[in-house]
């Protein structure tokens, strides 16, 4: 599956998480688009750096060809060199796969996302209409005031790919309601597409129920009919299972989730995502209560009051780091579940080096470069996957330049990481420049911090726990860029069946009310 961006940036990495959400990191380091996320937690695969194309890559690769001579002195321009980079792009994307899904981005009619809507439509006329399929995603809107259903829209949509040379081959029509027969078939007629492949897309209580939604209306029938691919009956029993155990949960927890994003969700996609297959696979209802850890920092931690769990996600910048750190404080002093991920991880090393290590003005150097005690500090130097050493400094530019992909890491036995993984060595994805700064070790262990896990070369702390708290662990990578619905993950599945047995622990400690 391959993501196509019209916007110019590279890549995601650098863009503000409160303009295009989440920015999602793949096995091999890409910076890509949160929608690859979705494809991952759908399919059961692994995207790459050739999975994402924004305009600004494809550009640059073409300036980069330019500029070494490659076409011999011709007139670069967008037809044929833009459109002959997009479909190597989505060749080299799609490698030895039978089938190849491509999803572009934007609007139909935006000026930025022609030459990709060119690129798909002369690898039509390459490959041929058997072996192309065009679906296209547009709004059929209800209009209250007036009481109808507005075709329109999709109409239009339609004609601006028509006018281009796209005839589209189904369409999926957003609906909050159903779509009318009536309706139907004037959408049909007005785009030239046949009425069965015009479907309704009904908005939906969950993501998850959409397989079976589409199932319902025939979509994956047509698609396998107009390629003539031989394909068995879809087995959906593992999503019907999903939405089942969504929709009658055992228990309920309440999860605090202290970031600095909160006012755009979607920056925190995948991890809300993870909590919510957590709670599929512990059969429990997860509650997510978003904090702006800059509103702990004014108003104090009244706001984390009667949650099971807390969990302080990753992010940059300095806004909001106290509320971060206070929360985990305030996890750990109260025993409450935590789960610290990057610089959740990091906000509770140094939460545990000012309050338990007696260091005054410990910090990260990404914060204040004059601290006594950088329990965190700037990686300059570590070994890939590839085992290739990587060297950054605070000079280096800041995409694409972060400890970024698959890495390693070694488990400490009996840790509770090590029992939710059931495994010695496990494989996460990091992001992230800044590390535990290992002069303070001793100290911190001695304060009562546990090292859980490390690369698999023992240099860098990627774990860490107290191992007399009933469950606080906080890691430096992302663990929830590899969890899904169907399968979970053993960090996620860990940390709310702990927060389930503080809501008990909690219960029982309450007496009963006297009569």
């Amino acid at each position: 599956m391959i993501k196509l961006d019209p916007y110019i940036n590279v890549d995601p990495g650098t863009m503000s998480p409160f303009q295009h959400g989440e920015v999602f990191v793949t096995d091999d380091g890409a910076e890509t688009d949160l929608d690859l996320g979705h494809y991952e937690r759908f399919v059961r695969f692994r995207t790459s750096s050739k999975s994402n194309f924004t305009t600004g890559r494809i550009y640059e690769n073409v300036i980069r060809k330019e500029r070494e001579g490659q076409y011999l002195g011709a007139t670069v321009q967008v037809i044929p060199h833009i459109t002959d980079e997009i479909i190597r792009s989505i060749k080299a994307g799609a490698g030895d796969a039978e089938i190849v899904m491509v999803e572009i981005g934007g609007t139909v009619g935006d000026i930025e996302s022609l030459p990709f809507l060119e690129a798909i439509r002369q690898m039509r006329m390459e490959l041929g209409s058997k072996n192309t399929l065009f679906i296209h995603l547009t709004l059929v809107p209800y209009i209250g005031s007036a009481g109808e259903i507005k075709t329109k829209p999709t109409q239009h949509s339609v004609k601006e790919l028509r006018s281009i040379g796209i005839q589209p081959d189904i369409l999926l029509c957003r609906v909050d309601r159903p779509l009318p027969p009536a309706e139907k078939r004037k959408i049909a007629l007005f785009t030239n597409v046949e009425e069965g492949a015009v479907i309704p897309a009904y908005d939906a209580s969950s993501i998850y129920m959409i397989p079976s939604m589409l199932h319902d209306e025939g979509l994956d029938e047509i698609v396998v009919e107009k390629l003539a691919i031989q394909a068995p009956t879809a087995d959906l029993g593992e999503w019907r299972a999903v939405v089942d155990a969504m929709q009658n949960p055992i228990a309920e927890v309440t999860i605090a989730m202290a970031g600095k994003y909160i006012d755009l969700t979607e920056s925190y996609k995948s991890l809300s995502e993870a909590l919510i297959h957590a709670g599929i696979h512990t059969h429990a209802k997860v509650n997510i209560r978003y904090v702006d850890s800059e509103e702990i920092e004014r108003n104090g931690l009244q706001c984390l009051d009667g949650v099971d769990g807390v969990l302080v996600p990753g992010g940059f910048g300095e806004r909001g780091i106290e509320g971060k750190i206070a929360a985990a404080g305030h996890a750990r002093s109260n025993h409450v579940p935590y789960l610290g991920i990057c610089l959740g991880m990091q906000a509770a090393v140094i939460e545990c080096a000012r309050n338990s290590a007696n260091l005054s003005g410990a910090h990260s150097s990404e914060f204040d470069q004059e601290t006594p005690h950088p329990v965190i500090g700037l990686i300059t130097e570590w070994t890939t996957s590839e085992g290739t050493l990587e060297r950054r400094s605070f000079d280096s530019d800041k995409g694409g330049t972060m400890r970024l992909g698959g890495q390693q890491c070694k488990l400490a036995p009996g840790s509770f990481v090590a029992k939710a993984y059931g495994t010695e060595v496990i494989t996460e994805r990091h992001r992230h420049r800044y590390e535990f700064n290992n002069k303070y070790m001793m100290e911190l262990e001695a304060a009562g911090l546990r090292i859980a896990g490390r690369s698999i070369d023992g240099n860098l702390v990627e774990i860490v726990e107290y191992p007399d708290h009933p469950w606080f662990v906080g890691c430096q990578f992302h663990p929830e860029f590899t969890s899904t619905p169907r399968d979970g993950h053993p960090l996620f599945n860990a940390f709310i069946t702990a927060a389930l047995a503080y809501k008990v622990s909690q219960k029982a400690e309450v007496p009963d009310a006297v009569t």
